[in-house]
């Protein structure tokens, strides 16, 4: 998968579309990230021994396919593309060319 945790990530698809965040997991299983902001759901929690109940606002999954890494070089949406230096593989921005890390 070439979208990471920590990358930045434009959604492109869906209730959240063009919408900009941060990837806080990734579901390399499912092929699926979730997304700082974007597919809020709720969650209600029970009433458990030592705190009350709630109502809890988290992200949901967004299929890797509905978002593109965003790159603040070029700043806009950009595929990714793999390069090997020193024998090691770098991921590399389509766009600008620029190694992400």
């Amino acid at each position: 998968m070439r979208i990471r945790k920590d990358d930045t990530v434009l959604v492109i698809a869906g209730k959240d579309k063009g919408k900009k965040g941060k990837v806080l997991r990734v579901d390399a299983k499912n092929e699926r990230v979730y997304v700082e902001g974007c597919n809020i759901q709720t969650r209600h929690a029970k009433a458990q021994q030592n705190q009350p109940a709630e109502i809890r606002k988290i992200e949901g999954p967004i299929h890797v396919s509905n978002v593109m890494y965003w790159d603040n070089k070029a700043k806009a949406a950009t595929r990714i593309g793999y390069t090997y230096e020193n024998g090691h593989k770098k991921r590399v921005s389509k766009k600008t060319g620029q190694v992400i890390d």
